[in-house]
């Protein structure tokens, strides 16, 4: 199954499985990007944010070397909140470091805009030490610029990012373009069902981050999983990958790790009664956490799955 994919509402089509980079170690990136490109991935998850486009991009020119076609990979970037008054210009840096004329998706990375001229280019604070939010600028006037990005040739489609139900109901009647994905935390433990009820309504597509949990998540010891993947004879890792495609959500598990990011690219078909035992998990060990402190903000995410 590593040749699924979805159709986004632009018609294009996102391979179900992707490289994500977040958290890749500096010097790691460009040997990650060139090998899983080279065993047959075909979608790449990056962010300005995380400073490393520069290796994705040397990767990514690495495997175009070797004959493998612009056209063939989906590559994401994403806005990042100390930039939502200027879309255009954010994005012209990401292509500038990944050695790119187009990305297939821009995303807003959160709904939150921070201070531009704080004293951090990334994560401003206040004195005392709160988050430095724009306050002044909203994710909707965002939006209405990065609509304006479609027309240049530079990004084929744009999405939203930790995008909670209320808002996307703030900010769909102000769209003129739908977004085309929201990128979310999910896993059995913070299955977000009313977020990913809602998109599948409005046709914005899903895309899974962390969808192995945390690092050392307790979910590969969690009984429930275990029980999936001994059935299926896989590990815990390909059932928790196989359990975003099989809800119709494309997976962007990170890794930089040879073995790893081959074994990532195997997704098995899960059934109904798979699919069953893995939701009753959140409804006993599910997450709570939907206030994100780091942005002093409450999101609007329900408390409780």
């Amino acid at each position: 199954m590593s040749d699924t994919s979805f159709t986004l509402n632009t018609g294009a089509k996102i391979p179900a499985v992707g490289l994500g980079t977040w958290q890749s170690d500096p010097g790691q990136v460009k040997k990650a990007v060139s090998h899983a490109l080279s065993v047959g991935y075909k979608h790449i998850d990056c962010a300005f944010v995380y400073g490393n486009e520069s290796e994705v991009g040397e990767g990514l020119a690495e495997a175009f070397k070797s004959g493998l076609k612009r056209e063939d990979v989906f590559i994401t970037t994403k806005l990042w909140c100390t930039r939502h008054r200027q879309p255009q210009a954010c994005l012209d840096e990401s292509l500038q470091r990944l050695g790119l004329d187009y990305v297939d998706l821009y995303l807003m990375h959160w709904p939150i805009p921070m201070n531009a001229n704080g004293n951090h280019p990334l994560f401003p604070k206040l004195d005392d030490g709160s988050r430095d939010l724009d306050k002044s600028w909203s994710h909707i006037k965002t939006w209405k610029e990065m609509e304006k990005l479609t027309k240049t040739g530079k990004v084929k489609a744009i999405g939203v990012a930790n995008y909670s139900k209320n808002y996307l109901e703030e900010l769909l009647p102000e769209a003129s373009v739908v977004p085309a994905v929201n990128q979310i935390e999910n896993h059995p433990y913070l299955p977000q069902q009313e977020v990913v009820d809602f998109c599948r309504e409005k046709t914005i597509h899903v895309t899974a981050y962390s969808p192995l949990g945390s690092t050392g998540s307790p979910l590969f010891q969690e009984e429930g999983i275990q029980k999936v993947a001994k059935k299926h004879d896989v590990s815990a890792g390909t059932m928790l990958l196989s359990y975003h495609v099989a809800r119709g959500s494309s997976v962007i598990p990170k890794s930089t790790t040879p073995s790893r990011i081959e074994e990532n690219l195997k997704i098995i078909k899960l059934d109904s009664s798979d699919m069953d035992a893995l939701e009753q998990i959140s409804k006993t060990k599910g997450l709570t956490r939907f206030v994100y402190p780091a942005f002093g903000v409450d999101l609007g995410f329900p408390d409780k799955q």
